[in-house]
């Protein structure tokens, strides 16, 4: 449990930063960037020279793909009842006034009805976003080796991987341009691009591919302590992005997508795991790797396709938050 309290420590540490203006504000920036170039791919370049992927690890994949897939059909369940709880309300409002002329309140009503379908598409993507994308990156990657049997560390980093490719830069740009509510014209070669160069996918096969080649002491010895630096460093930068995140009007909304990920995506998982034989370490890597809180992917995506972003930062500062609670209870559980 040392790990939890410390990841809750170095994300305070973060907040703490970030507010109290102790450091340049591209300090966050900055840390973002070495992180998502250096530190991460490094962890993954150690995590996989380490590990054994003589245990199906085919398995991480699949799980990964059935929790995305899972968590949409959630999402979509959810919102089916949800979307019209919270816009209800709307047109009574924006037509209320009776001494309008007939062709006003005609004119007032398309354009209300305009504008709540656009105000429904960007909250309906926002959520489905912060429902399905987790952070298995900063937080996952960090978070769980230290609480799983080293065998087990290949399968952390195929479910990262995995999620990345697949959930980030795969399902979760589908979703955003679906839900957007101005016209995309998605350009395939770029995002195959982005895609190729991705630094955790590289770190990986080279990991991979060198693992019974052997490295100078001093190498091995300076990846090794590098990798340490890692995770406080995720979680100040956690802390940090929290810290930037100002505006609350829909935090109702990021309770569901909280649920879903924490709760009901690792909890389903653990289930069918355990129903197929799948038990001990094998099952808790799986569980908590699905349980990661909300991505800030999921916020980087709404602003780039013009989504609601409160529903995705609600939803990122809920199950983050909740984390150190939700980890201590599949640790407990499974």
């Amino acid at each position: 449990m040392l790990i939890i309290l410390q990841s809750v420590l170095w994300s305070v540490v973060g907040v703490i930063i970030y507010r109290e203006r102790i450091v340049n504000a591209n300090i966050s920036k900055l840390l973002s960037l070495s992180l998502y170039w250096l530190g991460v791919p490094l962890q993954i370049f150690f995590l996989a020279r380490k590990s054994n992927f003589e245990q199906i690890a085919w398995l991480p994949p699949i799980v990964t793909v059935l929790v995305l897939l899972l968590g949409l059909a959630l999402a979509l369940l959810i919102l089916h009842s949800f979307k019209e709880l919270f816009f209800k309300d709307r047109p009574q409002v924006l037509a209320s006034s009776q001494s309008q002329s007939s062709s006003v309140k005609v004119k007032s009503a398309f354009s209300a009805t305009c504008r709540i379908n656009q105000i429904t598409n960007t909250g309906i993507g926002s959520f489905i976003l912060a429902s399905i994308l987790g952070n298995t990156g900063f937080v996952g990657l960090a978070l769980i080796p230290p609480l799983v049997d080293q065998n087990y560390w290949s399968w952390i980093v195929l479910y990262g991987v995995a999620h990345n490719i697949l959930g980030s830069y795969g399902l979760g740009v589908l979703v955003a341009e679906q839900y957007s509510h101005f016209e995309t014209q998605n350009n395939w070669s770029d995002q195959l691009q982005k895609l190729l160069f991705l630094p955790s996918l590289w770190a990986f096969a080279y990991g991979y591919t060198s693992r019974n080649l052997p490295l100078p002491d001093l190498i091995e010895t300076v990846i090794s302590q590098a990798v340490l630096l890692v995770v406080p460093g995720a979680f100040i930068l956690i802390g940090m992005q929290l810290g930037k995140l100002q505006q609350w009007q829909n935090l109702r909304w990021g309770i569901f997508p909280a649920i879903i990920k924490m709760i009901i995506l690792p909890g389903m998982t653990g289930i069918l795991l355990t129903f197929f034989g799948i038990k001990g370490d094998s099952c808790l890597v799986l569980v908590l790797m699905s349980g990661m809180p909300t991505a800030f992917a999921s916020l980087i995506l709404a602003e780039i396709y013009n989504l609601n972003q409160n529903v995705a930062a609600s939803s990122i500062l809920l199950s983050t938050v909740s984390l150190p609670i939700i980890l201590s209870l599949w640790l407990t559980i499974f």
